[in-house]
């Protein structure tokens, strides 16, 4: 499986493909929606209730729309891109609206990784950390980080 960066990256473009984006901006903005989405998962894992709230997130239990992890991933991306890059409401609407649909592919994507017959939080560090069930991949610069911040938080 791929390791989180690459997942995100891959729905954060697909879900841009429709939305005119200034070439001068593009990159910021797409690395912008994914590192966005990326804190609000580690920020929300560590947040009390937050490995419940990721848990039904990714369980399926819980809708990204509404999801506290869509809200805060919004707020990020306008505060720490969109308002850096004067786009206009229309496009900033457009571009904030895309954060929903990409935790929704995200978490549609992260599956029983741990062969236990659910998706828990064991499946989420294993996604986080790019680790299949029965593979180990390389690490990378996310994996490393997201072990680091969540290692200690998840350990049974």
């Amino acid at each position: 499986m791929a390791s989180l960066t690459e997942l995100l990256a891959q729905q954060v473009a697909a879900a841009a493909k429709n939305v005119e984006i200034p070439a001068n901006v593009q990159s910021t903005v797409l690395n912008g929606l994914s590192d966005s989405v990326l804190k609000s998962l580690t920020q929300t894992a560590t947040t009390p209730g937050g490995v419940d709230v990721l848990k039904n997130l990714f369980g399926g239990k819980s809708n990204a729309a509404t999801s506290p992890v869509t809200a805060l991933a919004t707020k990020i991306f306008a505060n720490n891109v969109l308002g850096k890059l004067g786009l206009g409401n229309s496009t900033n609407s457009a571009l904030t609206g895309l954060i929903p649909t990409i935790i929704g592919k995200l978490s549609g994507l992260i599956k029983d990784m741990d062969g236990d017959g659910d998706v828990d939080i064991n499946d989420i560090i294993l996604s986080l950390t790019g680790k299949g069930s029965a593979k180990k991949s390389s690490g990378s610069i996310l994996g490393s980080a997201a072990t680091a911040i969540l290692g200690g938080l998840f350990k049974k």
